[in-house]
């Protein structure tokens, strides 16, 4: 009788971890049209500023925006090149933050400080 029971509570412990977890991912606000026409509109911007700058080689940088909030991806190989990218891409109107997501690579080996 005590394992029948200590079963139920541990199925009741784990419906109610799924109940929960799937009402936390419900909960996160949804993008309008509008707001993902104007986070693809920053994104164009940002990227379009990048590819501009004749002292930095950007074609090697991903760029995406979220509720103006402004993320870089891809890879650079320089530290100042990686600091103008941040740069540039904070001074396009609209942006309300620059998350630096990119990789510094020197000759063809990955230098971030993310271990692997």
């Amino acid at each position: 009788m005590l394992i029948q029971r200590a079963m139920r509570m541990l199925c009741a412990a784990m419906a109610l971890g799924a109940v929960l977890g799937a009402a936390g991912c419900a909960s996160t606000p949804h993008r309008t049209p509008e707001q993902r026409q104007a986070d693809n509109a920053i994104a164009a911007q940002v990227s379009g500023a990048l590819r501009a700058d004749p002292q930095i080689f950007a074609r090697h940088i991903d760029v995406w925006a979220e509720r103006g909030i402004v993320h870089l991806g891809g890879y650079v190989w320089t530290d100042t090149d990686l600091s103008r990218a941040k740069e540039i891409a904070a001074n396009v109107p609209g942006v309300k933050q620059v998350v630096d997501d990119l990789q510094l690579e020197r000759d063809g080996i990955d230098n971030s400080p993310v271990s692997r």
